[in-house]
């Protein structure tokens, strides 16, 4: 963890308490932070009792989707993982927190993006996979008690393509390394500093229309995660949970909304994309990976 006497992280010579040192400072109780950040940035920390829940939540969240992503084979709609989906909330005692969501109100339970689709792909009975297709599946569910889950895998079905495999791989790796940075007094820029720096490798690029989010107690909650480079500084702190969920595109980093039904995201250039998704907490000494399936 950095101290105040350590380097700026921002490479600017300075020290960090000269620097980009937080308003809310280390010594500062654990219900002085609380207030400070619910104060000034809307973000709620969550209690230990909070966390419980939405660690279940998260856990249901991830057997769900690991049952979809093993029912998602050539010949399959993603009308039929939808209507799967429907049965699986009801044998946890869930409710799919995408159902009814927003305006206009989202029509599915869970969102299945195909190859070019970035996020938000709505299940048709007209979309059937077949060999060579790339699948996102993102599941969302609340809880009785009110708690929320999120999270979200790819599927390669059948043998893919170079290139799809490729952009795959570039968001796994960049999901992977924004959550090896998530740890207390860490910036949350720090998450798309490590995005960007895998996916140069991969030369791929990283969708800026769409960010993560604070989920638990609502579906979307402060803070924005940005996965591009940016200057959200805001020290990460024990108590947040938020999604890292990043959306990487094989070619331009673009994507343009569907405008009929004014959901379902395509890239631009019709090239493939790709996104995985965790719900992280961070802990006094770094973070849990709340959506893991085990």
């Amino acid at each position: 963890m950095i101290s105040r006497n350590d380097p700026c992280w921002c490479q600017s010579g300075k020290r960090w308490k000269h620097c980009h040192y937080p308003q809310t400072a280390p010594h500062e109780s654990a219900l002085q932070v609380k207030k400070t950040y619910l104060q000034q940035y809307g973000i709620r920390l969550k209690s230990p009792k909070e966390i419980e829940g939405i660690r279940q939540a998260c856990q249901i969240t991830a057997r769900i989707l690991h049952q979809l992503c093993l029912a998602a084979q050539p010949g399959v709609s993603t009308e039929e993982l939808d209507q799967l989906s429907i049965q699986l909330h009801h044998q946890h005692r869930v409710k799919p927190a995408p159902l009814g969501y927003g305006s206009p109100p989202y029509p599915k339970t869970i969102c299945t993006s195909l190859n070019e689709v970035v996020c938000h792909g709505i299940p048709s009975p007209d979309d059937i996979l077949k060999e060579g297709d790339i699948l996102n599946i993102d599941v969302s569910c609340i809880t009785d008690e009110g708690f929320f889950g999120d999270a979200s895998r790819m599927v390669m079905v059948g043998t893919v393509s170079e290139d799809k495999r490729r952009v795959v791989q570039a968001s796994k790796e960049a999901l992977a390394a924004a959550i090896t940075v998530c740890q207390p007094q860490a910036p949350l820029s720090a998450i798309g500093d490590a995005i960007e720096m895998v996916t140069s490798v991969y030369h791929c690029s990283v969708v800026y229309q769409f960010v993560g989010h604070g989920v638990g107690l609502f579906f979307h909650e402060p803070p924005d995660i940005f996965h591009h480079k940016n200057d959200y500084h805001l020290p990460m702190v024990p108590g947040m949970t938020f999604t890292i969920e990043p959306m990487i595109n094989l070619g331009v980093p673009d994507a343009v909304i569907d405008p009929n039904n004014r959901w379902v995201a395509t890239t631009v250039d019709k090239l493939p994309s790709a996104q995985w998704e965790h719900t992280i907490l961070i802990t006094e000494t770094g973070h849990e990976i709340l959506t893991l399936y085990v």
